[in-house]
């Protein structure tokens, strides 16, 4: 690589680095009391898929550690949040799915972060948003396959 690509390259990291640093405090101060974003994101991600998951596969979706995984789904558990009940064939495994009360936290954070996440869409442009999100896909898509 040239010089000039190296230095494109540190500067679209760098700005990709702050901007997730400024998103989630943004986003972590606007969630209800006691909501983590780490709790936020696997209620949102259970929600939008609508189905059960283990925690392997959650794990893998948020690119953490199972063990980091099974303190989260233990704390959303205590509160009532998911449901985790053996798989029935494989003893050796569990399902994680969101309960009503974690459906009802989850869209609580929703109305919270929406307003804030579209003021910043409004303040940038939608339609400069929506031009820069097929790189930040493609972007996120490659480093998905690179991890």
């Amino acid at each position: 690589m040239s010089d000039r690509t190296d230095d494109i390259a540190v500067a679209l990291f760098g700005e990709l680095f702050m901007a997730d640093q400024l998103a989630r405090n943004l986003v972590s101060k606007a969630l209800p009391k006691g909501m983590e974003l780490s709790h936020f994101s696997v209620l949102n991600h259970l929600a939008r898929v609508g189905d059960e998951r283990t925690p392997a596969q959650l794990a893998r979706a948020f690119h953490v550690t199972r063990g980091a995984m099974t303190n989260t789904l233990t704390r959303l558990e205590w509160a009532g949040h998911i449901h985790i009940r053996p798989d029935w064939d494989d003893a050796r495994r569990k399902f994680v799915s969101i309960s009503p009360s974690g459906r009802t936290a989850r869209d609580a954070a929703v109305q919270a972060v929406a307003p804030l996440i579209a003021e910043v869409v409004a303040a940038l442009g939608a339609d400069r948003v929506r031009a820069v999100l097929p790189v930040l896909r493609e972007l996120r898509a490659r480093l998905e396959r690179e991890n």
